[in-house]
């Protein structure tokens, strides 16, 4: 994958992540609202992330606010650093799905001061995640896929071209 594609795959994820976030904060109103059914394992409900990932670390002051943005954005341009190194097209939608989750979560942490959480999938009582949005879930696909080309046997063609 070319870097110009990995780009406009992270900006695509960045552009729906903010879409669906700014429904959710401004014409759905779900914060009033709560939590909102939707099927049988799937709410819309409000939450409001302080922290980094799984609500760890939460930075309950303006300094830890501004901390964790400089922060998360250092590692987000080292992630688009990484995209454009020769030798990482294996790697670049992995890059770019990092990438583009990461600058939505960026830009909720300066404008509101936390996350806007939302997606709520359960199974009865049993929650696998914690309520999370679309920049989360492109940034745990994005590692995913890193982690199963790390593990997994290159081609031979891939390695003889890094």
């Amino acid at each position: 994958m070319s870097v110009r594609k990995g780009m406009a795959i992270a900006l695509a994820i960045f552009i729906v992540d903010q879409l669906v976030k700014w429904w959710i904060v401004g014409p759905f109103a779900l914060e009033a609202k709560g939590s909102v059914y939707i099927v049988d394992i799937f709410n819309l409900t409000w939450v409001e992330n302080r922290g980094i990932s799984l609500g760890l670390l939460a930075a309950d002051t303006e300094l830890g606010r501004w901390l964790l943005v400089a922060a998360t954005a250092i590692i987000a341009a080292i992630v688009g650093w990484l995209m454009t190194r020769p030798g990482e097209e294996g790697d670049r939608l992995g890059f770019a799905m990092i990438l583009g989750g990461a600058l939505g979560n960026i830009v909720d942490r300066a404008r509101f001061g936390y996350v806007v959480d939302y997606a709520d999938l359960h199974f009865g009582s049993f929650r696998p995640f914690y309520v999370f949005n679309i920049a989360d879930a492109a940034i745990t696909l994005g590692v995913a896929y890193l982690l199963i080309r790390a593990f997994w046997p290159r081609r031979e063609k891939e390695i003889s071209n890094a």
